[in-house]
């Protein structure tokens, strides 16, 4: 059970790559959800809520396992950031790379409320909260940034 938990946690072992965990789940996150992206709204809203459950119970057993406070290899919840930056993302590779660099930058910032949570709450909920509100922050700026672009360059 430990491995399944490890596997999980770790994004199918995308966090234990060298240097920057985070990133590589990030752009980890991106091969399910494309394969997630066609699902109708209330099956993809149920999604999150699942991969944020399995987020909890997995990444606040891989604390232990690793035997370190929100270890760097736990990229659950960068997975459930991307799904939710890319929640509405457009039908184009470039709004997909736009979605992972605003994910990426509000993830390690980290603005109010997002380091709130990453300083006071531990455990399971803690580690996934930051990147759920990362998400959202992220999420919003993808979305106004592709309006103002298509408002300022029309493509038909």
């Amino acid at each position: 059970m430990d491995r399944v938990i490890i596997a999980l946690a770790t994004g199918f072992y995308s966090g234990k790559l060298p240097l920057c965990p985070g990133t590589w789940g990030s752009l980890a996150a991106i091969i399910p959800w494309f394969f997630l992206r066609e699902l109708n709204l209330t099956y993809y809203l149920l999604m999150l809520v699942l991969v944020f459950i399995l987020g909890f119970f997995v990444a606040g057993s891989a604390e232990k396992l690793l035997d370190q406070a929100d270890a760097g290899p736990i990229v659950i919840d960068e997975f459930l950031g991307m799904f939710i930056t890319l929640l509405y993302a457009p039908a184009h590779p470039a709004a997909w790379i736009l979605g992972f660099l605003l994910f990426r930058f509000f993830d390690i910032k980290k603005p109010f409320p997002c380091s709130w949570f990453d300083a006071h709450i531990h455990g399971g909920i803690g580690i996934m909260m930051d990147d759920v509100i990362a998400g959202f922050y992220a999420l919003a700026s993808l979305q106004l940034i592709w309006f103002l672009g298509d408002m300022l360059w029309p493509v038909s």
